[in-house]
């Protein structure tokens, strides 16, 4: 794929957290992903990162200076790519002490891979976050084309591995009153985190919050910005670098120029992107009120 010759992001600002999305496939079709709401997502055209792509967009002085670098992205499911193992143990050879991690359904692939996936993470603060809505009877709802039992699978054998496994569960009118079980059978698997949270995407089908659910209408009233905070930037699969994942969450109007996003936090009009996820109101930023309780298990 073309790379650009030169990235701004990583001269004019200290990076230290890194969020990869390694691949634009994925098997689900999750009715609020941008996967099913982007009109300009083209999901004919994969992409696969790979490792001699991120060497010409990082340095190896950038690599040797990170804390952090996860998998995730907008459209596809890092156990989806084909390079995922390779890019893990690159991130890991340039920087030993890096903390690896990622983010999946867990429905895909087999669970030998998921093993070898637990030799590569295996420092005491790398993981993998399993996003499991529910039980068997539920989390295809959510979840289309999950398959439940090559989940339970998948997420049993990297656990076996000495994997460190957290279960992040999205909570729903339809199962809401599963939290407990979710949280006891997460316990019983060998899960290290169990998390729950209420989604802030705008709710579409047969979805419905969870009773409890109330929504924040104080006024923001100033970007507190996660990726400043955090020193990270976002590379999609397509080698694109944004500020963050949000600002890289749209085919059609990609966000490279940060300086620019940045100019408009002082104005009347800041970026609609940014208000929504890090505008700061009475209680927080959109992204911090997300979370709903973490439960460490063991």
């Amino acid at each position: 794929m073309d790379l650009p010759a030169t990235i701004p992001m990583l001269t004019s600002r200290e990076i230290r957290v890194i969020h990869l999305e390694p691949t634009d496939v994925c098997q689900a079709r999750c009715s609020q992903c941008a996967r099913e709401t982007d009109l300009f997502f083209d999901a004919q055209h994969q992409h696969h990162l790979s490792v001699d792509d991120v060497r010409k967009l990082l340095p190896d002085s950038v690599i040797r200076k990170l804390h952090k670098m996860f998998m995730c992205g907008n459209y596809g499911d890092p156990a989806a790519g084909k390079h995922t193992l390779d890019l893990f143990r690159y991130f890991r050879n340039l920087q030993p002490n890096i903390t690896l991690g990622m983010n999946t359904n867990g429905g895909i692939g087999l669970t030998s891979w998921w093993r070898d996936l637990a030799q590569i993470l295996n420092q005491d603060r790398d993981f993998v976050v399993f996003s499991i809505d529910g039980l068997a009877d539920t989390n295809h709802l959510y979840r289309v084309n999950v398959d439940w039992s090559r989940l339970m699978k998948n997420a049993t054998a990297f656990i076996d591995a000495g994997g460190s496994a957290h279960w992040d569960m999205l909570i729903y009118q339809h199962n809401q009153h599963q939290v407990e079980q979710c949280i006891n059978i997460a316990r019983d698997l060998g899960f290290r985190w169990f998390r729950s949270k209420v989604t802030r995407r705008p709710l579409v089908g047969n979805l419905r919050l969870p009773d409890s659910a109330q929504a924040d209408n104080s006024a923001a009233t100033q970007i507190d910005c996660h990726a400043l905070n955090e020193k990270s930037i976002y590379i999609d699969a397509q080698a694109r670098i944004s500020p963050c994942c949000w600002l890289g969450s749209r085919q059609k109007s990609f966000v490279i120029d940060f300086d620019e996003i940045q100019r408009t936090w002082t104005t009347n009009t800041p970026d609609p992107v940014c208000k929504a996820t890090c505008g700061r109101g009475q209680h927080g930023t959109k992204f911090q009120q997300q979370w709903q309780q973490e439960i460490p298990l063991c």
